[in-house]
């Protein structure tokens, strides 16, 4: 039976090769070494083959970092009290660099305007709707005092101008009653009471509404600007009666200019003067006259 043994155990060549080369590689690497620097950092030093059987030195420096922070209760018992289990069982608590690897910090910022969001619609259909809503919007809102394209309650000329509507039918009515008071009787064949023959039409109870408060214009604002920022730029030089923001109808943004009245011409003045060239926001501010106060 010896002389079986040997022969049977001489037919295994192929395993004694692969034992061969298993020691040769290895005898072949080093071993990994590890050692301390002065500051704290700890080297790993390796050494492996690549695809083409080269060997590869890797060199890995690691330094541990004491950073407290206060967390939740149950993240903390869950880091440091779950026992851990398989491969990475008897390890100390925290992540382990062999079996745990660091990614990149996401940071999700949700938004709740509709722009944010991709729309799963085609390129033409999406220009078609904006184009149709926009001249749905132009053609319904319409600025009863200027005629512009923003609602009258946001309109800068609301406490200085009147309305064109009630202007035009205004000069309508007072030219039909000075038709009717000194037109003749006869021919125009309409009945003009006693108290209106050969008279004018007398003083209308309607008063234009006007507040005089000297105005000035700001303009070469950021498009983030509110009422506020702007009531804080101009609060130092006296009372305002009235902030406007002029601002965009679809985004809500800020067009870059804004109206401010003041109780004191005065205060107006030295506004203007001091801000006018400032330096607000990375931009240079020019402020003026509004149209009802250049006079």
């Amino acid at each position: 039976m010896a002389p079986v043994a040997e022969h049977v155990s001489g037919l295994n060549w192929a395993e004694d090769v692969e034992d061969n080369e298993a020691e040769y590689d290895a005898d072949d690497l080093p071993a990994p070494t590890t050692r301390e620097e002065p500051d704290g950092t700890r080297v790993t030093i390796e050494y492996k083959r690549n695809d083409d059987g080269k060997k590869v030195k890797i060199v890995r420096k690691t330094k541990m970092r004491l950073i407290r922070a206060q967390v939740n209760h149950a993240v903390a018992e869950r880091k440091n009290k779950w026992k851990k289990f398989g491969e990475v069982a008897g390890l100390s608590a925290g992540p382990d660099t062999n079996s745990t690897s660091y990614g990149e910090k996401v940071f999700l910022k949700l938004s709740s305007t509709i722009k944010d969001h991709d729309m799963p619609q085609p390129s033409d259909e999406v220009d078609s709707l904006k184009k149709a809503l926009a001249a749905a919007a132009k053609s319904k809102i319409s600025c009863r005092i200027c005629k512009g394209d923003h609602w009258t309650s946001k309109c800068p000329f609301k406490d200085t101008h009147a309305p064109l509507d009630e202007l035009g039918s205004l000069e309508s009515k007072e030219s039909s009653l000075t038709d009717l008071a000194g037109g003749d009787d006869k021919t125009s064949g309409k009945y003009v009471p006693p108290s209106l023959r050969n008279r004018g039409p007398g003083e209308s109870m309607r008063t234009e509404r006007r507040d005089d408060f000297p105005t000035i214009r700001i303009t070469n604002l950021s498009e983030d600007t509110s009422e506020s920022d702007v009531k804080d730029l101009v609060g130092k030089f006296g009372h305002t009666s009235r902030v406007f923001v002029a601002r965009d109808r679809e985004t809500n943004a800020c067009k870059g200019f804004a109206f401010v009245s003041f109780y004191h011409k005065e205060d107006a003045e030295r506004a203007l003067e001091k801000l006018n060239g400032f330096g607000y926001d990375n931009l240079i501010l020019r402020v003026e006259w509004a149209r009802s106060s250049r006079d």
